[in-house]
């Protein structure tokens, strides 16, 4: 296994992008985490957390140019920032269903249903055409059609649930504030799955162009996103 040079687009999306949004995420967690680690401030924090340990991963293979390694940890990287979402599933389920209604053992069971279909990624990536392709000149990860319509249907899938939740809570606020704050969490999950779903078609396109360009608008994005996912709900649970 050897270094090799990397493109600066390349540079800057892994290092500076992603790196600044790793790097606020787990600040953000540790905020939600430090007054109180209850139930709902873990499985929040979690998104933050799942989303930064699959940044983090990236960090560790970009500058790498084994293919089987990069791969298997891109597949990492894949796996720990669209988990992510599940997080944000669950913890509506809860806020509208209650504790009580939504059990530890419900819960689990939704983490490791959606984790066997993000686990299923593993049998598209090292079939060539299907999976996951490293560029030769940037060693950029190119997404395949199959891989990237198997993550656009599974993330679409929990995305629709998170919003139906989201609007059926909204709908039970009567406080002007709780619906203001709320809007703000709603504001900011939709810049943080338009993120995503940039993500989705830069590595699919493969373009370096485009890769850039989503890479600076990604970062206002996922800031602007996860604070006031924060500021809406995030800041609350610390009390």
């Amino acid at each position: 296994m050897t270094l090799y040079q990397m493109t600066i687009t390349r540079a800057l999306t892994v290092y500076v992008v992603q790196g600044l949004v790793c790097v606020f995420f787990i600040f953000l967690a540790y905020k939600i985490l430090k007054r109180d680690r209850k139930r709902l401030n873990i499985i929040f924090s979690g998104f933050y957390l799942s989303a930064a340990f699959g940044l983090f991963v990236n960090f560790i293979y970009a500058p790498l140019d084994n293919v089987n390694v990069i791969l298997f940890l891109n597949y990492i990287t894949n796996f720990g920032i669209f988990y992510s979402t599940i997080f944000l599933v669950v913890f509506n389920v809860i806020l509208l269903k209650s504790e009580k209604v939504i059990t530890p053992l419900k819960q689990l069971a939704i983490f490791i249903v959606y984790g066997i279909a993000m686990f299923c990624m593993i049998f598209f990536v090292y079939v060539e055409g299907w999976g996951v392709e490293i560029d030769p000149e940037s060693w950029s990860p190119h997404w395949m059609l199959p891989f990237f319509l198997y993550l656009l249907i599974i993330e679409s899938i929990a995305t629709g649930f998170f919003f139906y939740f989201s609007f059926l809570i909204f709908k039970k606020f009567e406080d002007e504030q709780l619906k203001k704050k709320w809007k703000f969490f709603i504001f900011g999950a939709v810049a943080l799955i338009t993120f995503m779903y940039g993500i989705f078609v830069s590595n699919f396109l493969n373009d370096p162009t485009f890769r850039l360009i989503m890479g600076a608008i990604g970062l206002i994005l996922a800031i602007a996103g996860g604070y006031l996912m924060y500021i809406g709900v995030g800041r609350q649970l610390e009390k």
